[in-house]
């Protein structure tokens, strides 16, 4: 009989995260001291801590790990490891190596469904380039897995979320609606047609993201996860003291999207996403669903945005490496720290 994961855990991949708003009580005051060579930390929410390393390049450092956002353990295990390797990408780097993180309940799963996670996580490495090359186990009341991941970067091509310019272009890699379709398959009334699409994009590296911060006209860099894209969006108007103008119609989400939300399969995230920010995004006319804005994503795209200059340039770059996208917003000088979502 196949073991079912998500029967073993109360949350779900990026999903179990700790709302914005607990997070953000949690780091409160914690900001990193000043230290010569650390050029990124935690003061700006961002996805990796950068530490300079010589006139020209930096070593990138980040962990990241979950419960099961799918039953089958090698894709569990996969989507888990692909997902910490973003962190290292959203900062325009590329991963050197990765170390396991590891939970299990050792009396409730077996070893061998164990060794099935790192299986996939080792597979996913190995799509990255980089070795798997050790790791921490403890027997724990659900199974966790993750990896902590270092990585290198050319100092002139590290991107951070708090480089976002007003006039930009926003762009978003992969679509959205995560949270709705793995809910539902905790649910039981997922379709496999379209589990199958999801797990495609969730095992799809974000390496674009070590490709396009090659481009000067590429300005803030972040990946898309468990604050939704409404969460991760906010950080940027954060960190770069911006607005942001973004319309409903065109935002980037999965052809199954409208079908869960009409039945209902919305992540308890979702709420706790926007009881933490959702005073923060508008709507035209005061009327707009906020529950796309606000579903978490596991090994979501990238949030990019550019110089509008170089639109065509950008997306032709995206289409000659196998991206179709269009923008669907722009940065703007103000409200600043605000969302304005127009029809």
């Amino acid at each position: 009989m196949a073991v079912k994961l998500t029967a073993y855990s109360h949350g779900a991949g990026c999903g179990c995260k700790l709302s914005p708003a607990i997070l953000g009580e949690i780091l409160s005051g914690s900001a990193s001291p000043f230290y010569r060579g650390l050029l990124v930390g935690n003061e700006n929410k961002d996805d990796a801590a950068v530490y300079q390393i010589d006139e020209k390049s930096a070593i990138i450092s980040t962990t990241d790990f979950f419960m099961p956002i799918v039953d089958d353990p090698h894709d569990f295990g996969g989507i888990a490891a692909t997902n910490a390797i973003s962190d290292v990408y959203a900062m325009g780097g590329t991963p050197l190596m990765a170390i396991a993180i590891l939970g299990w309940p050792v009396n409730k799963l077996s070893s061998q469904t164990a060794k099935e996670v790192l299986e996939g996580g080792k597979e996913a490495c190995e799509r990255a380039g980089i070795p798997l090359a050790g790791g921490h186990s403890i027997d724990a009341p659900e199974p966790i897995f993750g990896l902590a991941v270092t990585g290198k970067a050319n100092l002139e091509h590290i991107k951070t979320n708090g480089m976002a310019q007003p006039g930009d272009l926003i762009y978003l890699t992969k679509p959205l609606g995560i949270g709705m379709i793995t809910t539902a398959q905790k649910k039981g009334y997922a379709d496999e047609e379209d589990l199958s699409l999801a797990l495609k994009s969730m095992l799809k590296l974000n390496d674009l993201g070590a490709k396009i911060s090659q481009c000067p006209y590429v300005h803030a860099l972040t990946d898309v996860t468990g604050f939704g894209f409404g969460g991760h969006l906010l950080e940027v108007l954060e960190a770069s003291e911006v607005g942001a103008e973004i319309h409903a119609e065109h935002i980037p989400k999965f052809p199954f999207v409208d079908k869960y939300l009409k039945l209902g399969a919305i992540p308890g995230g979702t709420q706790r996403n926007w009881d933490s920010y959702g005073k923060k995004i508008n709507f035209q006319y005061g009327m707009g669903d906020h529950r796309l804005l606000a579903d978490p994503q596991t090994s979501g795209g990238l949030l990019v945005t550019i110089h509008s200059k170089f639109k065509d340039d950008f997306e032709h770059t995206l289409s000659r490496l196998g991206y179709k996208l269009s923008s669907f917003g722009q940065i703007t000088a103000g409200p600043v720290n605000r969302i304005q979502v127009i029809n």
